[in-house]
């Protein structure tokens, strides 16, 4: 399209912006005005995507971080024949695919944006994955508002994409100068914006957004930059082209006071179809090969001293050779979470993303819209800096499997800064998690292999210490399952475990049998989903549970089985929780174990005593 052409759809866009915001009684339909012109000449004129084949390897990816301009981006799927007229006018309502933020119930969403400062690390993961995996020459387009230019995970992002010299990225800022409240930090100060990306190694374009030819000059310039992403830093003006709301504050997320005049005053409503360019089919040789063969999994042998983070970093590579869609991503602890092993034996699918947490969790958000199957690993402790990412991954529908190594008390001398803790509550609350512990490394390399086929956000909690070897490398451990490892028709209580506490549950377990006390134990590995009928079998059959779990007692395997009796079935006569209660200090694995009252002398006097009040 020519300048006058790429004009006037813009106005389309924006007077659809405001009827569907004013037909919602609710929207942002201002913050959609300022960036109109933007989105016409990319939609228009650069965009390569086929609306009918949304899977298509080829296509560009247009990620709108600034999600609450929801309105534009409905908008432009009706220019381009995406939708029709009766599903556009459903915005914000009961059971519409066009919600107020957008998700992957559409299509053409590869994730859901609207918690601000995602979009962008989200799209870094993308041209990760474009240049490292795919072979496929499809662009990245990530529209961000300014307000969330002071999001720290904005700035992670652009340090990584300029290191990585991303080139297939571009960053459109709308600068339109008013956020939420008021004005933005650095209002319509371009340059403050540009020299800031320039010292991250980015390209910057600095333009009147409302410029038609220079936004159209912008991403031809964008496409023709080498070796650096871009950022187009656009001045706009918020509510742009209705002189009652243009520039003005106290109208944010909120419909125009008058829309029928708005849309006069716009040069009334058009009909303008899009015929967006479609991408060539890549060629067969571009295609990234998906191979799948038998995975050979690392064996150990009962009674063998492994810790769970080396079984799964073993257990990872092997899985590497074996599916060619898994990428590894580590936030520079490979070396401790054992993601080292998969990156000697497959360095073109390992990703470093350094101490950025919030990048590497999004890196992985991006790639699993792409079909890749990443495993992201750091710390469980630092996993909840990118708790935001993850709550947001799980309204994408992504699909991915993270690591939290280091968990609980057990890691000894680093202290309570170093300790996951917080990690099993954290993922249990995400929707549609799978939460997993194991004891050992057979079962960790099992479970790893299983999470390949999951879908949602899986996490597995690994050990920094070694840990006995309780199962035969044969042994299966299925989603929602657990292990009953003592059991007796005397059985007077039972004691469930997961990962370390397992083990001191079975040291207990065997002083009270010395004593003549028969106890159950229960290895609770699959912590969400929860085997419920094992536990209603032990509290059938005992009428004690007890859980013990090196973690805070709140949100943990104290709570996940509490649950298990929470809607009126039959209940144990007694459930105790053992955990961490205290703040940790710095001490040997035994000393924190004992200090928390989680080992097994703590756990088997816990049960005597116990006992005598039930004897009582």
């Amino acid at each position: 399209m020519n300048s006058e052409e790429l004009t006037e759809l813009a106005q389309q866009l924006r007077v659809d912006s405001v009827r569907v915001a004013n037909r919602a009684g609710s929207g942002h339909p201002t913050s959609s005005m300022s960036a109109a012109d933007l989105m016409a000449a990319l939609l228009a004129n650069h965009l390569h995507y086929d609306y009918d084949h949304p899977g298509h390897p080829g296509n560009d990816r247009l990620v709108f971080s600034k999600g609450h301009a929801s309105p534009l981006l409905y908008s432009m799927y009706l220019a381009a024949g995406a939708i029709d007229e009766e599903e556009f006018l459903t915005y914000r309502t009961l059971g519409s695919r066009l919600e107020g933020h957008p998700t992957p119930e559409l299509p053409w969403v590869d994730v859901a944006t609207g918690s601000l400062g995602q979009g962008l690390p989200v799209g870094v993961g993308m041209a990760l994955a474009g240049q490292r995996l795919g072979r496929t020459p499809y662009r990245v387009y990530v529209l961000s508002g300014d307000s969330e230019m002071a999001e720290g995970s904005v700035w992670e992002a652009i340090e990584h994409a300029g290191d990585q010299h991303l080139d297939s990225l571009t960053l459109v800022i709308d600068v339109n100068r008013l956020g939420q409240r008021g004005p933005t930090r650095h209002q319509r100060d371009l340059d403050a914006y540009g020299r800031r990306l320039r010292a991250f190694g980015w390209h910057t374009v600095e333009i009147d957004g409302h410029d038609m030819d220079a936004v159209d000059a912008a991403f031809n310039e964008a496409r023709s930059t080498l070796r650096k992403p871009t950022a187009i830093i656009a001045g706009t003006r918020k509510g742009r082209g209705v002189a009652a709301v243009e520039d003005r504050e106290g109208l944010h997320g909120k419909p125009l006071p008058d829309a029928e005049s708005a849309i006069a005053e716009l040069g009334g409503r058009r009909s303008i179809r899009v015929s967006v360019t479609k991408p060539q089919e890549p060629a067969a040789a571009t295609r990234s090969p998906r191979r799948t063969t038998a995975v050979d999994l690392p064996r150990y042998e009962i009674g063998d001293e492994v810790a769970t983070r080396d079984a799964y970093g073993k257990a990872l590579a092997a899985l590497g050779a074996g599916r060619g869609d898994v990428v590894v991503l580590d936030g520079e602890v490979s070396d401790s979470t054992r993601s080292e092993f998969f990156a000697k034996e497959h360095p073109d699918r390992f990703f470093e993303c350094y101490i950025a947490e919030q990048q590497l969790v999004a890196a992985a958000v991006g790639m699993q819209a792409l079909g890749h199957v990443p495993y992201a690993s750091t710390f469980a402790a630092f996993l909840t800096r990118a708790h935001d990412f993850i709550r947001m991954a799980a309204i994408s529908r992504a699909s991915l499997n993270l690591v939290g190594s280091h968990a609980g008390v057990a890691i000894g001398q680093d202290g309570p800064s170093q300790m996951g803790l917080e990690d099993l509550a954290m993922f249990r609350a995400v929707h549609g998690s799978t939460v997993l512990h194991p004891c050992d490394a057979n079962q960790t390399a099992a479970l790893v292999l299983a999470m390949h086929e999951l879908s949602g956000i899986r996490y597995l909690r690994t050990l920094r210490g070694k840990t006995p070897v309780v199962y035969g490398p044969d042994e299966r451990f299925p989603i929602g399952g657990s292990k009953v490892l003592r059991r007796s028709d005397k059985d007077r209580v039972t004691l469930i475990g997961a990962g370390t506490t397992v083990h001191e549950c079975l040291r207990a377990a065997d002083t009270l049998a010395d004593e003549g006390v028969a106890v159950r134990v229960v290895d609770l590995y699959s912590v969400k989903p929860v085997d419920e009928r094992t536990l209603q079998s032990a509290a059938a059959d005992t009428g004690c549970l007890v859980t013990v779990e090196d973690h805070h007692p709140q949100g943990g395997i104290g709570d996940a089985v509490a649950e298990v009796f929470s809607d009126g079935r039959p209940a144990p006569q007694r459930l105790v929780r053992l955990a961490v209660g205290d703040m940790p200090g710095s001490a040997t694995p035994e000393e924190e174990l004992r200090a928390a009252g989680i080992d097994a002398d703590s756990i088997a006097a816990g049960l005597r005593l116990l006992l005598e009040k039930v004897i009582r």
